[in-house]
């Protein structure tokens, strides 16, 4: 069988169970899995393993195990159900070299649920598009995933190389559940993660610092606020001390390495403000959960450092903070940037599916404003993390869609992207 022949037959076989593909896509959106209740989308996956004949591992991920480990994120909720599910292909003749494929199934909450047009975990399908949280951030790519492995069988054809099939957690806070599996041993000499990249590949990407703000106040009956200090008014204060920093940062990013073409990389975001016990009273106290992206290269400890002498300078500035300061505590991401580099093999191998399959030779590079989990592959473990997915539009927002040629599109690519760099033989 020619090389052409064998590429028709698995595109064919992507085509030919595409309708399948979507419905599964669609039950596991339907699974309304943020942080904490990742675990029915878990049970999904492990079962749709199973009945690939895969040998599954489906584990509680145990935060002592994963301590001290580099990248590694805090984690402050309950974390009793936290699981990792993988699944591994082992094939019969060793020729290829081996691949993880990953895909992470915790999603964002939705929000108000007033302002979807359609309700976020009831996925629907119109105008070429699946919508549903989760359905672009990165449900779909994980099944496109799943079911490009299917097209190599469907084809005949089975890979030559051992491939894991990975389903993690916490990529949305903390990237532990993708470090867990590296922690858990599992290896191979590419990763490929698909997330919406919009038929990109991402040759750079930011890190990310979570923090939090612990404010307080003086408390007084609101008739005397003039006495009291406002918890809430002094967070404000600080926040604006951080946006100082945010335009410092965005300036050094000016003549950074991928970034200096790219229009404020660096965000940040005030994301969560609680504060306050009584409309008629001072608050005496107000706690801010920020996040703020650093570069590629930039030390997670030396980014922390310049935000707590920024707020402490600024507390030093205010009357009532100044001999009253604030807490700064770390929650959530500590994570560096990453990029993409000594990945020559993965890459030519891609690009031959991607020219196959989109043409056009080998894809448009994207330096990214968000991070992903190839992060701990590319940085700590030396192997090649490539990012490559469907396109989509609102991850986060409302209204969340992907599109659905486009995943079509990415499951062809990531089906010959397996068969080349793991290779194949007849079934």
């Amino acid at each position: 069988m020619t090389v052409a022949d064998t590429q028709r037959k698995i595109l064919d076989a992507v085509d030919n169970a595409f309708d399948a593909q979507l419905e599964t896509t669609k039950d596991f959106v339907a699974i309304p899995s943020t942080r904490g209740a990742e675990g029915p989308c878990q049970d999904m996956m492990g079962e749709l393993l199973r009945a690939r004949g895969y040998e599954v591992d489906d584990w509680h991920v145990d935060m002592g195990e994963l301590a001290g480990l580099p990248g590694v994120g805090i984690i402050e909720h309950d974390f009793s159900k936290a699981r990792s599910v993988v699944g591994t292909y082992r094939p019969t003749t060793t020729a290829g070299k081996s691949l993880i494929l990953q895909g992470h199934c915790d999603v964002v909450p939705a929000g108000p649920l007033d302002m979807w047009e359609t309700p976020p975990f009831s996925p629907v399908i119109k105008d070429g598009r699946m919508y549903g949280r989760g359905a672009c951030d990165m449900k779909s790519g994980t099944i496109g995933a799943l079911y490009a492995l299917d097209a190599i069988k469907a084809a005949g054809l089975k890979p030559t190389a051992r491939i894991h099939f990975q389903s993690v957690i916490e990529e949305e806070s903390t990237g532990v559940g993708a470090l867990s599996t590296l922690q858990r041993g599992y290896r191979a000499d590419a990763c490929f993660i698909p997330e919406p990249t919009a038929g990109k590949m991402v040759r750079a990407q930011i890190g990310v610092i979570w923090f939090r703000i612990k404010v307080r106040g003086f408390p007084v009956h609101v008739q005397d606020a003039g006495s009291g200090a406002n918890a809430i008014k002094g967070a404000y204060h600080l926040i604006e001390a951080v946006e100082q920093l945010e335009a410092e940062w965005n300036r050094r990013a000016e003549t950074a390495p991928y970034y200096d073409k790219v229009h404020h990389p660096l965000n940040f975001n005030p994301g969560i403000i609680k504060g306050g016990d009584w409309a008629s009273s001072v608050p005496a106290w107000c706690d801010v959960d920020c996040r703020i992206a650093i570069l590629p290269g930039w030390s997670v400890q030396e980014c922390q450092a310049e935000i707590k002498a920024c707020i402490d300078k600024a507390a030093r500035a205010h009357p009532f903070l100044a001999n009253n300061p604030p807490v700064v505590e770390w929650s959530g991401y500590q994570s560096e940037g990453y990029v993409l580099t000594d990945a020559e093999a993965p890459e030519a191998a891609f690009a031959k599916a991607f020219d196959a399959v989109y043409g056009g030779g080998k894809p448009q590079d994207v330096t990214n404003t968000g991070l992903t989990d190839t992060r701990f592959y590319g940085l700590y473990y030396d192997i090649p993390g490539l990012c490559f997915g469907p396109e989509g539009k609102d991850i986060h927002g409302f209204n969340e869609y992907v599109d659905l040629e486009s995943v079509r599109k990415c499951t062809k690519a990531m089906a010959l992207f397996i068969a080349e760099w793991c290779g194949v033989e007849q079934a």
